[in-house]
């Protein structure tokens, strides 16, 4: 019988460490894979019209008839890939490597492809860097100006078994393309970055806890007043508490070139602080002083840190900065207690029980420290939230009780980010659009190094029909979060989906799911995107998890949470989940 000859389009692709993986948990590793195969990988090699020839263990080859499909199949695999590995610690991360190459191959009686093109795009694929995608010059040659990449000259490596030479371009997804997981942390040259580690509690006290980390987040919540530092998130520098790690590992996995630890002893009326600034590309240290000061100093303590810090790392700081350098949280140790211990609460995600809990003790605080900003706008904000979720005063009373609270820290402090916020976030639920991106945008310029800002007010201007705007602000709150929480994702993608980016919505949101398993937001999000996309049974399975996650969910119930400018999309949301099998009451 003579030999089948075609010219295809051939990708290769195998899993980066597989064997370590599986060595250290193979159990879940195995599930992974499996699971990226049936939601991912398979659907996505469908959509793009390829054939799978063979799987290999953790690899696979696909034949294509078209170059340009095999491209675009390789970046949506490398990207949903990523945003499923939100989440997972470095050595847990499941990195693929891709190859593609273009060629003669003979298909045998069983559908299997031989010849140098399958050989060439395996060769290929074992020199792709993890997360990547390397093609051969003929396959490019092919594909260039009809793919979302661009591609960098890798030279021609030596292939093993390959006599020929082959020159390989490896592609640039390019910056339109950057999804929840593909963010990283800038290296921009022009802004030191710094990561503040949890300070160690040298009391032997663990009732001391929360204030060492109170001092922490007062001294990142300063930091982040200035436009010429990053400054790495809380949650992302907290990941390393209790861990023994080099300074400099710290440095690479955060993007941060320098690394602020210290520790804090109290006894009686006094208390010892330790901190040194180290740089983190070589473990040098750049500072260190150790402040012995009362109590009543703490706040002192703080001022003369962050503006050392900022001397050190020779942050150039305008007038303005240097007003809000100066600590004002709290004028007394007593009601800063307070306010550490709310933090704790608050910290422990936006739940009924939690927001009850901060504001108990922010209440506290504020009896003690009448006269502080910070903590009005933090009521404000708790009463926000009752507000939208009714969860213990009547709308009206929530609502007014938080207008007067944001009204009080704003004349206390004009330049408070988070009176700003809690501000937008009341005229967001009043409709109030354009005063609610104003004050949005205002907090964002009085706190440029905060993340949580930064992802809070994405969440508003895509209410406010700025998704476009909100999607910059996404992606600036992950890059100064690199750990960034679950919810962020649900953030960037509702401005995704809001921009029409349906296809990496779904996939910040399937990443959001995995992260925060059972907890239900999101899921909404997924029917609305799955029924539109003409997925009917992932929408139909979708609302399953949903009912599983929160019975109590009915649509009308949704849309009372619900405050978009775009009233036609409100009420098309609320008819695709009808649709989708919700119960409407």
């Amino acid at each position: 019988m003579p030999e089948t000859r075609k010219l295809v389009a051939i990708l290769a692709a195998d899993v980066v460490g597989f064997s370590r993986l599986a060595g250290t948990d193979e159990e879940g590793t195995l599930a992974r894979l499996r699971a990226l195969r049936n939601e991912l990988i398979d659907p996505t090699i469908a959509d793009h019209n390829g054939r799978v020839v063979k799987r290999t263990g953790d690899g696979l080859i696909v034949e294509f008839r078209s170059v340009v499909d095999a491209v675009r199949c390789a970046i949506r695999m490398q990207i949903g890939v990523a945003e499923r590995d939100v989440g997972f610690p470095p050595e847990r991360l499941m990195a693929f490597r891709i190859g593609i190459h273009v060629g003669d191959v003979v298909e045998e009686a069983d559908g299997d492809l031989m010849g140098e093109g399958v050989n060439i795009a395996a060769r290929i694929e074992g020199v792709c860097e993890p997360g990547g995608v390397t093609v051969s010059e003929d396959a490019w040659r092919q594909a260039e100006g009809k793919v979302a990449a661009e591609a960098i000259d890798a030279g021609v490596p030596s292939l093993k078994n390959i006599s020929r030479t082959v020159r390989i371009y490896r592609l640039s997804f390019g910056e339109r393309r950057r999804t929840a997981a593909t963010v990283v942390v800038g290296r921009t040259p022009d802004k030191p970055v710094i990561a503040v580690l949890p300070f160690e509690n040298m009391s032997g006290d663990a009732e001391q806890d929360h204030f060492c980390d109170g001092l922490v987040d007062d001294i990142l919540t300063t930091l982040s007043k200035l436009a010429g530092l990053r400054v790495i998130a809380r949650h992302s520098s907290f990941a390393f508490k209790g861990r023994a790690l080099d300074v400099r590992e710290v440095g690479r996995q955060l993007g941060a070139r320098y690394v602020l630890e210290g520790g804090v002893r109290t006894s009686g009326n006094r208390i010892r602080i330790n901190a040194q600034l180290i740089d983190a590309s070589d473990g040098a240290h750049v500072w260190a002083e150790r402040f012995d000061r009362a109590l009543d100093d703490i706040f002192a303590v703080q001022d003369e840190l962050t503006l050392a810090l900022a001397t050190e790392m020779q942050v150039n700081l305008t007038e303005g900065e240097q007003a809000r350098l100066r600590y004002t949280t709290a004028s007394n140790v007593e009601a800063w207690t307070r306010w550490v211990e709310g933090l704790a609460h608050y910290r422990r995600g936006i739940t009924k029980d939690n927001v009850a809990a901060a504001m108990a003790s922010w209440e506290k605080a504020l009896a003690l420290d009448p006269a502080s900003a910070t903590f009005h706008a933090m009521l404000g904000w708790m009463h926000a939230l009752d507000a939208r979720f009714g969860w213990r005063d009547e709308r009206q009373q929530a609502t007014a009780k938080a207008h007067a609270h944001v009204q009080r820290a704003l004349a206390l402090d004009p330049d408070n980010a988070d009176a700003h916020m809690t501000s937008a976030g009341l005229m967001l639920m009043e409709r109030r659009f354009d005063g609610a991106v104003a004050e949005a945008r205002k907090a964002v310029e009085l706190a440029p190094g905060s993340a949580d800002v930064a992802n809070l007010a994405s969440f508003y201007l895509t209410c406010a029909g700025r998704a476009a705007e909100a999607l910059a602000l996404s992606r600036k709150a992950m890059a100064l979060n690199p750990n960034y929480p679950a919810n962020y994702l649900g953030n960037f993608g509702f401005a995704l989906r809001v921009a029409g980016e349906s296809e990496d919505a779904i996939a910040a949101f399937q990443a959001y799911e995995s992260r925060a398993p059972g907890f239900g937001f999101g899921l909404v999000d997924l029917v609305i995107l799955y029924l539109e996309s003409g997925r009917t049974h992932d929408a139909a399975d979708a609302a399953r998890r949903l009912l599983a996650a929160k019975p109590a969910f009915t649509v009308v119930g949704w849309l009372r949470t619900q405050v978009l400018r775009d009233e036609a999309r409100l009420a098309s949301d609320a008819a695709a989940l009808t649709a989708a099998g919700l119960p409407t009451r």
